[in-house]
């Protein structure tokens, strides 16, 4: 699930990164925004296959599992952060370093929980059809 999510916004997760810390000017605003969206698109209809296959196993426990498995897409973005400055920055010192892992950090927890929120909601919305389409007799 994951490689899917993370492969539609490597590319221009890159690009961000350079905009932020490599102080690079990005201009294609247009293609960013479109990345995000399908990042949405995705993660949604992820989240709600896993809650529908957690339900077919009649785990009815789906909330917490809705909100993580929306949300890690911010944990690799977190091991993205790591190959990026290993790699491709030229950040050195410990101040640096910890300004950037603890900006990162912050970003990636305000990701998880907007991701997560996105993956719950849907998730809700889909949970609540299903059930409203049940006829007990």
């Amino acid at each position: 699930y994951q490689r899917r999510v993370h492969g539609a916004i490597y590319i221009e997760l890159y690009y961000v990164f350079i905009s932020l810390w490599g102080h690079q000017l990005f201009t294609p605003y247009g293609i960013l925004y479109l990345v995000f969206v399908i990042l949405l698109m995705v993660t949604a209809c992820i989240t709600v296959s896993l809650t529908y296959l957690q339900l077919s196993m009649e785990n009815h426990r789906w909330w917490w599992l809705s909100l993580i498995s929306g949300g890690s897409t911010a944990f690799f973005i977190y091991v993205y952060c790591f190959y990026f400055l290993y790699s491709e920055s030229k950040m050195s010192g410990f101040m640096q370093v910890s300004y950037y892992f603890g900006y990162m950090l912050l970003i990636c927890y305000a990701l998880f929980l907007m991701l997560g929120s996105v993956g719950f909601y849907c998730s809700l919305i889909f949970v609540k059809q299903i059930y409203s389409s049940i006829k007990c007799d």
